[in-house]
């Protein structure tokens, strides 16, 4: 184990900003819960999951069919570990064949809204990224001619 790291997983003191502190501590510290939960929640498929639920519930065909490209098992996992952290109720309705709905709880709920945030902020960034990416591409591209033999 690395010099200043803990076997506790809640130990993550360093994670907050106080001046001096390393914002991106928890970046190297594996056993941080503050890097559990925005891997989990950065992922992907769970933004989307996220999103979908937004103020309705849905049956896990109805997600799959919404979700491009995501397999039965991959949003079996994440509906999963949504659930474990909180942020999607399962509920189960006793008909055969079963019917399983999914929704965002109340903490969930305050999580779509961050993201909602960083959604407006990429929609209304998006020609100003776009520009930077080209401009980087081309002088990649120019670097790359001058080095070519």
């Amino acid at each position: 184990m690395e010099e200043g790291t803990s076997k506790s997983p809640s130990n993550c003191a360093g994670t907050v900003d106080h001046g001096d502190a390393d914002p991106f501590q928890w970046d190297v510290r594996e056993d941080c819960q503050v890097r559990q939960i925005l891997d989990r929640i950065a992922d992907k498929w769970s933004l989307l999951v996220i999103a979908l639920l937004d103020n309705r519930r849905l049956r896990f065909t109805e997600l799959r069919r919404e979700i491009d490209g995501i397999s039965q098992r991959m949003l079996t996992v994440t509906l999963r570990q949504l659930e474990r952290d909180g942020l999607v109720r399962r509920t189960v309705h006793p008909v055969v064949p079963p019917r399983v709905e999914y929704e965002l709880t109340s903490l969930g709920r305050t999580l779509h809204a961050t993201i909602q945030s960083l959604v407006t902020w990429t929609e209304e960034h998006q020609q100003e990224i776009a520009a930077a990416r080209a401009a980087y591409d081309a002088r990649e591209a120019e670097s790359a001619e001058a080095h070519a033999p």
